[in-house]
């Protein structure tokens, strides 16, 4: 058995000392991988503009957001409420009191972040839950939002 013995060369591009099987187009692999890889260009199919390929057609941006989101949100659901994120997108699915849908707040209705129960916990949209939190408007709020649970 023979070992062959291969040659260390010096990286033309970066000045470090690099195994020869390593080299492509005269440079080490990382300075390949930096310099000379170039990474094919596609239009997003999010937000169209002509960018480096990522995955199944979006730039890396819009990849993060498409596929990673959601995961992050379970775990920041998960990690903060300690409740499993489709419960959550249930409850924050529309304001209480006005149906606002678009951005909806999770209210506990006894101030207990450690009840996690789903008879208390609410979705609120910003507006009425600063004023719950206020202490101007809070008999007004509690008010509607007591009448509206009676009814459900």
């Amino acid at each position: 058995m023979t070992l062959k013995f291969i040659k260390n060369t010096i990286c033309p591009r970066c000045g470090k000392e690099s195994k020869k099987s390593n080299f492509r187009r005269g440079v080490c692999s990382n300075c390949y991988r930096k310099y000379l890889l170039k990474k094919k260009l596609i239009i997003c199919k999010r937000c169209k503009r002509k960018m480096p390929h990522q995955a199944k057609g979006y730039c890396p941006g819009c990849y993060n957001y498409v596929f990673h989101l959601d995961r992050a949100k379970a775990d920041q659901c998960k990690r903060d409420h300690n409740i499993d994120y489709e419960t959550y997108k249930k409850i924050t699915k529309n304001c209480l009191i006005c149906g606002f849908d678009k951005v909806v707040d999770l209210h506990h209705l006894d101030n207990k972040h450690e009840n996690n129960n789903l008879n208390n916990l609410i979705g609120l949209c910003p507006n009425h839950h600063k004023m719950l939190h206020d202490f101007k408007f809070r008999d007004e709020i509690q008010q509607q939002i007591n009448d509206l649970l009676k009814i459900i």
